[in-house]
């Protein structure tokens, strides 16, 4: 599965912005897909999943009632709704498939990330205050 996020921008607090991840590849289906971040410094952290028919989804702490998660398999597309931004959101935003749950994608260690099957390359999202 080769992947490819885009949509990222600079944006002041409490806007919205829509990131997309386009999938090539017949096998997008099968997957558990997730958004992480990377702030400068920072170790890549887990922002939502969901499973590869789109029926569940999980949420960092941080982004829970301001980002949605969803999936069109049809469409070989992953998308993250952000509202709310906070400058705390300003990142590269990544998206990754794995072969396994929605919620272990949710609890992955920093080491267990680095091991994703599969990653689109990020986008910056900057949200100034």
């Amino acid at each position: 599965v080769q992947l490819q996020a885009f949509g990222g921008g600079s944006v002041q607090a409490g806007d919205s912005l829509t990131l997309i991840c386009t999938a090539s590849g017949r096998t997008f289906s099968s997957y558990a897909v997730a958004w992480f971040r990377q702030a400068p410094g920072k170790e890549r952290e887990f922002v939502a999943s969901t499973s590869w028919l789109g029926t569940s989804a999980e949420y960092a702490d941080s982004v829970k009632g301001r980002f949605i998660i969803s999936r069109d398999n049809a469409k070989n597309t992953l998308t993250l709704e952000m509202n709310n931004l906070r400058p705390e959101d300003t990142a590269v935003y990544y998206c990754a498939a794995d072969g396994t749950t929605s919620q272990d994608l949710a609890r992955y260690t920093p080491e267990r990330i680095r091991n994703i099957s599969y990653w689109g390359r990020g986008t910056q999202v900057t949200v100034s205050s």
